[in-house]
Parts: structure tokens; sequence; C-alpha cells
């Protein structure tokens, strides 16, 4: 697989991905006014950077070398 190929289908993949993280992000926030204020700040800091991970993971698969 050429790197042109795999930014292509990474490209799509992060934003896919990112999408569908807000959403669960979203989906848990909702019960976050019982957690009290220093949950809600160690949960939206955590999923803040939490996504991080994977993204840089699929960034460097991304930017792999060509195969000879």
């Amino acid at each position: 697989m050429t790197v042109r190929t795999r930014k292509f289908i990474g490209t799509i993949v992060l934003v896919v991905f990112l999408c569908v993280y807000a959403l669960v992000v979203m989906a848990i926030s909702v019960k976050l006014p019982t957690w009290g204020v220093v949950g809600q700040t160690i949960y939206y800091a955590a999923a803040g950077l939490l996504w991080v991970i994977p993204a840089g993971l699929l960034i460097k698969w991304m930017q792999r070398p060509d195969e000879a």
C-alpha cells in the first residue's frame, strides 16, 4: 500500500473516529452533573486528551514508508 493510499484511508478513519468519539463523550457527559466539580474537571481533562493516543498511532501508520 502506498503512502498516498494510507493517508487517504487514515484521513477518513480519523474523521469518523473523532466524530464517534465526540458523540460518545457527550453521551457520557450527560451524567456529569452528579459527579461534582472535581469529577467533571477530571473527566473533561481525560476525555480531551484521550483521543490523542489512537490518533497518533493512526498518523504514525499513515507516515510509514512504502514497502519495497
